[in-house]
């Protein structure tokens, strides 16, 4: 069983230490043998070496220094070579494979993957170099060093886009720093682990890794990749780690692996982007083009996010937690008496007959008819989704037949790693089990299921795929989110979930919503961090708690939240009770019912974004670089948006009717007073009646509707479109795209 160095169950692994101890053999990647251009496969020599401590006025510090192999019987090789190989996926991709020990495995389908990987014949054969080969496209360039060995990245104009990094180009008098792209062999278990490191250049930012709750600039952090339950929105902890960045000088990677990863993106050294993986290969896809191009390529690769039913776009009111039908239905009937637009009651944890103790049963003592009222809240245009969860507890009704049925994790010995039975969703006897369960759900017409949790599988389980947890733990939640999806698909025929954990992947599975958010100022903006950056990672939908899920939402701050809830691409209230706008000031409620209203408003702007967003692999909620990436500073900007391509979002994080933003260049109206303002500066502006500031960009037409109590009363006949110009608001035409009739329509 491999080592890990952490100090609780389920700790985030940083896969960066073995790399810094002197008992750890390190190889270096040093040269190319054997490479045949026309195949592109070869060999890389790594070259034997060890971190000695040097003393050296008073101070001990470590370099690196080849070594010479000292084991028996010689047969061993002291600098191995092992194969790699370059691939073309795509004008704009590269494929670069690179082993580090003799395969035995069966090599399995990735489930990360969407489709064939096909080669693309548009590159250049290998044009011979003075110490190599180079291979170009309309894009970039691909450059093979031999000797020593480096892999170099070239945009079309042959500017270096980011290169490896070799022992021999290091200027630091300490020789370690940076760690050279190198593979570290352990004394305890003879393990592999690769660090890849790639140049950063001055002023260089990187975005991504997932849904990342700290700042959107990644440079200078170091982030493990590691599926957890975060259990706040405030710390490095992440439910959705991605394995994939962007970059601001034109290009992104994808780091092809479940295994743990750990991303030191220039905090142990300025210069230096260090992959480290807990993996003995790395499979690494290289993405030249500019933000929207390089997402466009990776979702093309993992999947793109399919369009979920309009009535996802609807308000979904929630709390923990509704616990019975006498509840539910006086929460239905208060949304319609207050005239609170709503798709969704969601019930959490407490449907069942014991708090949190999920049987995939309603409570017999609690809910007379459950498929009576799903049937009467569906009259009333509103939906059911149910909260569920994949560990079964000692006291479950399932928990014996599961582990006597071999449905479970296990440890090494067979026995359960963990108190809970946890499904093991790499079983398909296990995966027909549960959808089964779940299927007998959808058929009473709920119509979406809460995948909540799945960032707990054991990395000293054993899995029914034969795969240990090193490679099944961060996989879990795209098999379970996949598990979820298919029989929703099946039984509903609409591709929807409302899922906590993710990995790459998952967002071919939407929707996905942003964990336990603290009730604070701070935790809002971290939200949207968190969000931004999932939409960086290949997401083109999420949500989150709005107000805040730990405690009782504070009103003023309840009241700021709403509109920014509101404007995302999905909704929900949800956390400590109450939620529900009738239980705070009468004040309060309208201000609910205004933000709720001007969503459903925008019916037709967000459902044709979505589309668009969707083909395009784009994420709905924008960084300000994604549309404007030749203005500098919208690089650096993470508490403002774009919501979808044609407004500008600016939330109010502290009790204030005002703001300080970043209007980048044109002129952009203020969608609620239709005050104009020219672009490119900062303005402080003040919010509108709605506790937001909303602009459009000038010459943009908004098509609207009549807000409605659901989505499915809105009168999709009567669709107008708003014009937004230098002049201020007028009517306007464009074209939207029908969520029924699945067709573009234009209004003249």
């Amino acid at each position: 069983m491999k080592h890990y160095q952490t100090s609780r169950l389920n700790e985030a692994i940083d896969v960066s230490i073995p790399f810094h101890q002197s008992d750890t053999l390190n190889f270096m990647g040093d040269q190319v043998t054997g490479f045949d251009p026309q195949t592109r496969n070869g060999r890389i020599k790594w070259l034997r070496s060890t971190r000695k401590p040097r003393l050296a006025f008073n101070q001990y510090d470590f370099f690196i220094e080849p070594t010479q192999s000292w084991e028996f019987p010689v047969e061993y090789p002291e600098s191995p070579e092992m194969p790699f190989d370059i691939s073309f996926v795509t004008p704009r991709t590269a494929r670069i494979r690179i082993q580090t020990r003799r395969k035995v495995a069966k090599e399995q389908p990735s489930l990360m993957i969407s489709g064939e990987i096909n080669e693309d014949s548009t590159w250049t054969s290998a044009a011979k170099t003075d110490d190599g080969y180079v291979w170009e496209s309309q894009y970039g360039k691909v450059e093979l060093g031999l000797h020593p060995f480096h892999l170099t990245f070239k945009d079309a104009n042959g500017k270096v886009l980011t290169q490896t990094w070799h022992h021999q180009d290091t200027f630091s008098l300490q020789n370690m720093y940076p760690v050279p792209f190198s593979f570290a062999r352990s004394i305890q278990d003879m393990s592999h682990k690769i660090a890849a490191t790639f140049s950063l250049a001055p002023g260089e930012k990187i975005y991504g890794t997932g849904e990342s709750f700290t700042g959107l600039n990644k440079r200078g952090q170091r982030i493990d990749l590691w599926t957890r339950d975060s259990l706040s929105v405030q710390t490095g902890d992440m439910y959705k780690p991605i394995p994939f960045f962007l970059s601001s000088r034109q290009y992104g990677m994808f780091i092809h692996s479940t295994a743990p990863i750990t991303l030191d993106i220039g905090k142990e050294y300025d210069a230096a982007n260090t992959i480290y993986m807990d993996d003995d290969s790395m499979d690494l896809f290289f993405f030249f083009g500019d933000p929207k191009e390089v997402l466009s390529e990776y979702t093309a690769l993992t999947g793109k996010s399919p369009v979920p039913p309009l009535w996802s776009f609807g308000l979904w009111m929630s709390r923990i937690t509704y616990d019975s039908e006498a509840q539910t239905r006086e929460v239905a009937q208060k949304l319609q008496e207050h005239q609170i637009p709503c798709d969704v009651i969601h019930l959490d944890t407490g449907w069942f007959e014991e708090d949190w103790r999920c049987d995939y049963e309603f409570s017999h003592t609690r809910f007379d008819d459950p498929r009576k009222m799903i049937e009467d809240l569906r009259k009333q245009g509103l939906r059911v989704s149910l909260w569920q969860i994949p560990y079964f507890t000692p006291t479950n009704r399932y928990f014996q037949e599961l582990i006597d049925r071999g449905l479970v994790v296990t440890d090494p010995d067979g026995n359960l790693p963990t108190e809970d039975a946890i499904l093991d969703f790499s079983n398909p006897e296990t995966v027909a089990w549960y959808q089964e369960k779940i299927a007998e759900l959808l058929e009473m017409g709920v119509s979406a299921i809460k995948a909540d949790f799945g960032e707990g599988a054991p990395i000293f389980g054993r899995f029914h795929s034969g795969q240990s947890g090193r490679l099944e733990h961060n996989l879990y939640p795209l098999r379970y989110n996949k598990a979820v999806a298919d029989v929703t698909e099946r039984v509903n025929g609409e591709s929807i979930i409302w899922a906590r954990s993710a990995w790459a992947g998952s967002q071919r599975y939407p929707i996905h919503w942003g964990g336990d958010t603290e009730n604070t100022d701070s935790a809002m903006l971290a939200c949207l961090r968190a969000a931004l950056s999932i939409g960086l990672s290949g997401f083109t939908y999420w949500s989150h708690d709005i107000g805040g899920f730990v405690k009782e939402s504070p009103e003023a701050l309840y009241r700021r939240w709403m509109p920014f809830g509101m404007l995302t691409s999905h909704s929900r209230c949800h956390g400590a009770p109450p939620k529900e706008p009738w239980a705070y000031s009468e004040s309060f409620m309208n201000d609910f019912r205004a933000a709720a209203e001007m969503k459903y408003k925008l019916m037709p702007y967000i459902y044709t974004q979505a589309y668009l967003s969707s083909e395009a692999g784009h994420p709905l909620l924008r960084a300000m670089f994604l549309e404007f990436p030749e203005d500098p500073t919208c690089w650096m900007i993470e508490d403002q948006y774009l919501f979808g391509s044609d407004i500008l979002v600016a939330p109010l994080f502290e009790e204030t009717d005002h703001r300080t933003v970043y209007l980048p260049q044109g002129q952009w109206v203020d969608y609620q007073t239709g005050a104009v303002y020219e672009g490119q500066q900062w303005l402080t502006i003040q919010a509108g009646q709605i506790p937001i500031i909303m602009l459009v960009r000038a010459g943009a037409a908004i098509p609207h509707v009549e807000a409605a109590l659901t989505t499915d009363h809105i009168d999709w006949e009567q669709v107008s479109f708003t014009a937004y110009t230098a002049d201020g608001i007028t009517e306007g035409s464009g074209k939207f795209y029908h969520p029924l009739r699945k067709e573009w329509i234009e209004i003249k």
